[in-house]
């Protein structure tokens, strides 16, 4: 209890779920370090202490980018603990990390894109095809339930690519939350914040595609009626089933996170102003946004060979 972790877990509420359970563990993780050196409380934690944490996160062969968000945790911590009178000074204020590095967003390119996208419209018509054309005949369970997987993954890529969402706004989706009239999707993003996305033609039609029927076939009785997507199991679908999803469906190895990436870089390939773009994915900071200007080389040198006078 001298550490104060229930309070600070609960100060992380209007973060997103990941957020809150990565900062927990990673200050937990570090509190057991600090507990085998001796230190009882925050108060006996320094800043050399917690360089030392980190020195020796790095002797255990840990990745940059695990280092710099233990690290990013560490400061929210004892920022908080600052501001609430636990400790006199903030011993993390300064607290530095190695970079987690510049690696550049895996972007799919259009014919990966429409490979995708078009096997997963070919399997929904073919699906539907084959329920309306033997409407009154009996299939079996397994049938049926592969009949509504097939949809729903099918709505599922359509999403991701058509509206940029990240894979947790996608399973966090409510019927509520859409508008297939209007085609436009309201998401929760990262910090509770809400956006409105429009979607297209064609994600409208997976959309309904799936909530016609096969959501019902893989509902079960204790199946909530609010969540969009639902996995094998009838409950809400998770980020490791929509992992499973695109390892199905991708021929070349590819993310879930890799068709926001490709939402972003082909707007901005055809022309879509960059704060545009910021609003649509929900970035607080442009800064963020800016990483897809360097994916986006075709559309630089286009712009380049179109403008400069000597090009």
């Amino acid at each position: 209890m001298s550490w104060e972790l229930e309070g600070f877990t609960s100060s992380l509420a209007g973060r997103a779920r990941a957020t809150r359970r990565s900062y927990v563990t990673d200050v937990t993780g570090f509190v057991e370090w600090a507990e085998r050196g001796g230190a009882t409380k925050p108060g006996d934690v320094d800043r050399q202490m917690l360089r030392r944490y980190l020195g020796y996160l790095t002797t255990r062969k840990y990745a940059r980018s695990s280092i710099a968000r233990k690290a990013a945790a560490l400061r929210c911590y004892f920022g908080w603990l600052a501001r609430c009178g636990s400790v006199e000074t903030d011993p993390a204020r300064l607290l530095g990390a190695p970079s987690g590095g510049s690696r550049l967003p895996r972007v799919l390119d259009r014919g990966e894109v429409t490979e995708l996208l078009e096997s997963t419209r070919a399997t929904s018509r073919s699906v539907v095809r084959d329920v309306d054309e033997t409407a009154g005949v009996r299939f079996d369970e397994a049938s049926v339930r592969e009949m509504a997987v097939d949809l729903r993954d099918s709505a599922v890529l359509e999403l991701l690519y058509g509206c940029g969402l990240r894979v947790a706004e996608l399973c966090g989706l409510d019927r509520a939350d859409l508008d297939m009239s209007g085609l436009t999707v309201t998401v929760v993003g990262k910090g509770n914040k809400q956006r409105r996305v429009p979607m297209h033609d064609k994600c409208a039609e997976g959309l309904e595609a799936w909530l016609s029927w096969p959501r019902e076939v893989l509902a079960n009785q204790s199946t909530p009626v609010d969540p969009v997507f639902l996995n094998r199991k009838g409950v809400r679908l998770g980020t490791r089933d929509v992992r499973r999803i695109v390892d199905r469906r991708s021929e070349s190895p590819a993310h879930p996170h890799a068709l926001r990436h490709t939402f972003a870089t082909h707007l901005l390939d055809g022309g879509a102003d960059l704060r545009v773009v910021q609003e649509l994915l929900g970035h607080a900071s442009l800064q963020t946004t800016q990483v897809y200007t360097h994916v986006s080389k075709e559309r630089l040198l286009a712009v380049h060979g179109e403008t400069h006078p000597r090009a």
